[in-house]
Order: C-alpha cells, then sequence, then structure tokens
C-alpha cells in the first residue's frame, strides 16, 4: 500500500506509525484508518520490531474524524448496509483491533489534541505518553453519534465504571492532568519531549524486557482480566510457571540478574511462545492476520 495519510517507519526495533494530515490536524478519514491499520499489521508480522510507537504529525495527534466533507468520512464503498454477510468494520476499530491483538508493546505519545477517534484509538495501547497542554474527548454525545474503536469496553478498564460514564455522556473535553490523575495518561511532558520520551521507554523496553514473556503479559493482562473468577489464571499461570524449566529467556533472565549484567533474550515471539496458550490456537482466523 502507498500512503499518503501516513508514515511508517521501522528503525533498531523500533516501528513509528505517525498520522501524517498536519494541515488537517490528522482529521481522521477511511483512507488513514486502512494505511494504519496496514502499516500495524507490518509491525506486528516484522519480527525484528520490538516496540510500535503511534504518534501525530504537526501540533495534534488527531482531532476525531475529518467532518469537512459534512459527514463521518464514510464512503459508498464502506457502506456497511450490502455487508449482510460480510460484517462492516468502522474505521476506528480496524486500528484498535489490531493494537488490543499486537503481541508487542505500543506507546501512543500524544501532542496537542486527541479527540474523538483521537481518544479512542490510544486506548488499547499499554503507555500513553501526553503533552501537558494535550486534552482529550470523547465527544460522541455531543454530535449525535456513537462511540467507536471499542472504547466503552476498553475506557472502564482504564479509568473505572464511573469516570468513562462521566466523560462519555457528557462528551466533555479532559485536561492533560485531569487524564494523567485518572488513569488515561501514563506519563506527561513538555510537549517538545513527548516523542522522544515515548523513543526513551521503547528503548528500554528492547534493552530490559523478554519479547515472548512481554507478549504472553499482554495477552493475558487483557484475557484474563475481564472474566469472573481467577480459576482460569490459576491454571494457565500454572502451565507457565512449569514451562520456565524448559525456556532459554527464563534461564537468561536469572543468570543475567546474578551476574549484574543487562540480559540477552533470544527467544522470539513467533517461534518460542507456549503451544498451550489459549488464544494461540493454530486454527483460529483472528483480527492479526484477516483484513477487514
Amino acid at each position: 500500500m502507498e500512503y499518503t495519510q501516513i508514515a511508517y517507519e521501522a528503525h533498531e526495533g523500533i516501528a513509528t506509525v505517525t498520522l501524517d494530515r498536519p494541515e488537517a490536524r490528522n482529521g481522521y478519514t477511511v483512507r488513514m484508518a486502512d494505511e494504519a491499520a496496514h502499516a500495524l499489521r507490518a509491525a506486528i508480522a516484522d519480527e525484528e520490531v520490538r516496540v510500535v510507537v503511534l504518534t501525530g504529525a504537526g501540533e495534534d495527534f488527531c482531532v476525531g474524524a475529518d467532518l469537512s466533507g459534512g459527514g463521518l468520512g464514510v464512503t459508498e464503498a464502506d457502506d456497511p448496509a450490502p455487508a449482510a454477510s460480510s460484517p462492516w468494520t468502522e474505521p476506528a476499530t480496524r486500528v484498535t483491533r489490531l493494537l488490543y491483538g499486537s503481541e508487542k508493546p505500543v506507546i501512543a505519545a500524544v501532542r496537542g489534541a486527541a479527540v474523538g477517534v483521537g481518544s479512542t484509538m490510544i486506548l488499547p495501547a499499554d503507555f500513553r505518553i501526553a503533552a501537558q497542554d494535550s486534552r482529550f474527548g470523547f465527544v460522541f454525545s455531543r454530535r449525535g453519534i456513537y462511540p467507536e474503536g471499542g472504547s466503552t469496553w476498553f475506557l472502564p478498564r482504564l479509568v473505572g465504571m464511573g469516570r468513562a460514564m462521566d466523560w462519555m455522556i457528557s462528551g466533555r473535553l479532559i485536561g492533560a492532568d485531569e487524564a494523567l490523575k485518572a488513569g488515561l495518561v501514563t506519563a506527561l511532558q513538555p510537549s517538545t519531549d513527548v516523542l522522544d520520551a515515548a523513543y526513551e521507554l521503547a528503548r528500554e523496553l528492547i534493552a530490559r524486557t523478554a519479547p515472548v514473556s512481554t507478549a504472553v503479559i499482554r495477552q493475558a493482562l487483557y484475557r484474563m482480566g475481564p472474566l469472573d473468577s481467577p480459576e482460569p489464571a490459576f491454571a494457565l499461570d500454572s502451565r507457565l510457571i512449569a514451562s520456565c524449566a524448559q525456556s532459554a529467556d527464563a534461564v537468561e533472565g536469572v543468570r543475567s540478574f546474578l551476574e549484574r549484567r543487562p540480559p540477552a533474550f533470544t527467544g522470539t515471539v513467533d517461534k518460542d511462545q507456549p503451544d498451550f496458550l489459549p488464544w494461540r490456537d493454530p486454527d483460529r482466523t483472528d483480527f492479526v492476520e484477516g483484513e477487514d
């Protein structure tokens, strides 16, 4: 795919996906959604990539759907009406589904406005580093439309049901300090330092964490956390801990600690995850490999 509304770069283990319509304050379009999804699939499939950074060009991360045409940017080709036999996927979900399913950490680096899809898109990220003057908003009720990108699932898990109700039903703008206090944002930085902070964190993750362990932890938190009982987590944890006896990464992790040196993990996400993980059924048709 030729990218016209995003930019993609992979360098030294870090893949950067940049929303790249600064002249439109990175207003979100169907084209942007499809390009971002294509780039994320490339990053997820690239064994050299360890961390994904999601950011926006210019002064704003994303001001929401591009409404300049008087609609939501959905063209006739995206009309869900003819797709009864093949479910249509709305543009925000085309990205958030991939971020949720990623087995690699995702860092969102946010400057300026992150409104509408600009807020929902970053919810599946593992870290959300924002500028001190950034602002967020789940403004759907004020536009007579509905939340997207699975945000009604993600947001309460990050900030609690009461605050999610407040933010989504009121549709009000949320300042950076409130977002940090609530847990929507991981850390605040001066606007000029946001991307550098994201890259510094990415390099630390690459240097100090095992990719296989990270992949399992990330998905286990999502899959186990919402269950009604911890019993499935107990069972999975027992199998995972038992498997450490045959794990080269586990041996290296202990040795590097005892020898007081940085670890050199050799396991790969594609080949070395335990084969009993319930979300890695080889017969699945999942959201990472599939096409929207």
